[in-house]
């Protein structure tokens, strides 16, 4: 790479708007290109010529990276940050062009500490109020009392109802669940209680409801604000009793269930209104949950994002291999009022959609790429923020300063999100606001 010349500026910047944090290598592990977001993820531009091995190790004594690419194997790799970053690291992926070299992927690693991600069953979070969450349903687990989780369409109440039930004593018992707004009243009755032959047309057996398939293990009525006053009733008389009566039957059926519901609306309105019992709902109600909607926790996109592109490459027969910047930057600006399964549908169906290892934004669904329409204020151009607000532009304006307080009004001034907007890590974002005197409180 000695004496060639270098490649000219825009290569670096379409790998960047294309990859974003990307460094091409040679077969001889030599940095051949180089984009401006890589650049700024590393603090430095490296030279080019120079050894890749030798800008990302160094003298660590742990060279995964180093190792693998020296066997010609892909790696995809968490490594400690090359400029010494306490408690930084760099996620590094690389993956062969052929036999003419290499493409590295860089992206800021997690840290250790509050804003690390967690899985707790199923789900992924780095948020502290979902963490906080987490620990009420595990303590909750444990005691047989009844649990009401109240979130939004999509935002995992089920899956809160199932880690209930796996870290609870009943864990080697039945899980049942039903959907109380999915089915007529009478149907649901017969569902839920069950029923003796002959109690209606076509009652030719005796039938258990799920009450009675959910012995001495937890049933959860999803959505259960939308049971009819009348079955009301008859589930305060099991929960108080603890005995069913089928549709039809004259002896009542012990049960030992636990029970979990769950419901978007809240339930006090609808006592207020009417619509639920009062003392059902302090039957049900022992320990309410409340699921935040992703739109609360937005600096759990990404991490969503990146853990459900894992999961689906091991199953579509699409293999995604980066994520560009401004497909993650739609994907982070959207409300989701379906909540979690929202942002798995829109991947399935980039999925469906697109091809090539990089998801580029014209593989998602159109509502997150057509233009801008007055019913999404939140992705209308950038409101111009007031010099007395927490963002103050630095005098004169530059075009960067520019760009930075742009990205901080998008966000609502979430410094996570404004870097991932601008390409750059975090630590890069609050050494450039400092040196353009924008304001970081």
């Amino acid at each position: 790479m000695a004496g060639r010349d270098a490649p000219p500026p825009v290569v670096g910047r379409a790998l960047g708007a294309l990859a974003g944090a990307v460094m091409v290598l040679d077969a001889e592990l030599r940095i051949v290109a180089t984009s401006p977001e890589a650049a700024a993820l590393l603090g430095h531009s490296p030279a080019l010529g120079r050894s890749a091995v030798a800008v990302l190790c160094g003298d660590t004594p742990d060279r995964p990276v180093a190792e693998a690419l020296s066997a010609g194997r892909a790696v995809d790799a968490v490594i400690p940050h090359p400029a010494a970053l306490a408690g930084r690291t760099l996620r590094v992926r690389a993956r062969p062009l052929d036999a003419a070299g290499w493409v590295l992927l860089l992206e800021e690693g997690d840290a250790d500490g509050d804003d690390a991600p967690v899985c707790f069953h199923g789900m992924w979070t780095r948020d502290p109020a979902m963490k906080a969450v987490f620990r009420v349903l595990s303590r909750v687990a444990v005691e047989d009392v009844s649990v009401l989780v109240r979130g939004e369409t999509g935002a995992g109440k089920e899956l809160a109802a199932r880690a209930l039930h796996d870290l609870s004593p009943r864990k080697d018992g039945p899980f049942r669940a039903i959907n109380c707004a999915a089915l007529p009243a009478n149907l649901l009755e017969s569902e839920l209680f069950g029923h003796v032959r002959g109690a209606f047309t076509g009652a030719v057996k005796d039938s258990p409801g799920h009450f009675q398939l959910a012995h001495r293990g937890t049933l959860f009525l999803d959505e259960v604000a939308e049971l009819p006053l009348e079955l009301q009733a008859k589930l305060l008389r099991v929960v108080e009793t603890r005995h069913v009566l089928p549709v039809g039957g004259r002896e009542p059926v012990p049960v030992d269930v636990r029970i979990v519901s769950a419901t978007h609306r809240a339930l006090r309105a609808e006592v207020a209104a009417g619509r639920f019992r009062a003392d059902l709902m302090f039957r049900l109600r022992v320990v309410p949950v409340f699921l935040p909607p992703l739109r609360e926790r937005r600096d759990d996109i990404p991490l969503l994002v990146r853990t459900y592109v894992e999961d689906m490459n091991r199953k579509a027969r699409r293999r995604i291999e980066h994520i560009a910047p401004a497909t993650l930057a739609l994907l982070s600006t959207y409300d989701y009022p379906g909540n979690v399964r929202e942002l798995r549908n829109f991947l399935a169906y980039a999925y469906a959609v697109g091809t090539g290892p990089v998801l580029l934004p014209t593989d998602l669904p159109p509502e997150l790429v057509e233009p801008i329409h007055s019913d999404r204020p939140e992705l209308a151009e950038p409101a111009r923020v007031a010099p007395s607000a927490a963002v103050v532009p630095a005098e004169p304006e530059s075009p960067e300063a520019r760009r930075i307080r742009d990205a901080l009004s998008r966000t609502r001034n979430s410094k996570t999100r404004a870097a991932q907007l601008l390409g750059i890590s975090r630590v890069t974002l609050w050494r450039r606001m400092v040196a353009l005197g924008i304001a970081t409180h």
